[in-house]
């Protein structure tokens, strides 16, 4: 997942994928405040606090679940509880009980959409903003033949 972090989008606000899990049940990710991300304020720009939380319980997700399934992003909402200095991270966990559960819903022919959450932190392990997001999860439908 390292490859990510030369997405220019990611680059251009300082964004970095500093461990993944073997599994992919565990992804975290800085953004060290720089000129590149500072708002009018001289604190973290909220698109950067956003963008950082943005697509990893998809990727997660969709890695956890194989091909055999739809995963998209929904909706999202983002609550900004203190200003960002410094380097913040966001460590986004999905456990394996939480995939067997959504997978076997899709398996029975749901649509699931189902909500994940993740808070921003500063280096004083004080939250930043807190993200959640709801995915769009389904089997796929085979192929005709």
């Amino acid at each position: 997942m390292k490859w990510i972090n030369w997405y220019p989008p990611f680059l251009g606000a300082n964004i970095r994928v500093v461990y993944t899990a073997p599994d992919f049940q565990t992804i975290r990710v800085q953004s060290k405040l720089s000129w590149r991300n500072l708002n009018a304020v001289g604190t973290h720009f909220g698109g950067t606090l956003y963008a950082m939380c943005d697509p990893w319980f998809m990727l997660m997700l969709m890695r956890m679940l194989g091909e055999d399934y739809i995963v998209w992003d929904k909706a999202a909402s983002i609550q900004f509880v203190r200003p960002g200095r410094g380097t913040v991270t966001a460590t986004f966990c999905v456990t394996r009980e939480h995939v067997d559960e959504i997978r076997a819903r899709a398996d029975a022919g749901e649509k699931i959409e189902p909500t994940f959450s993740v808070d921003v932190m500063d280096q004083q392990d004080q939250i930043v903003a807190h993200v959640d997001k709801v995915l769009y999860v389904r089997k796929k439908k085979p192929k005709a033949e």
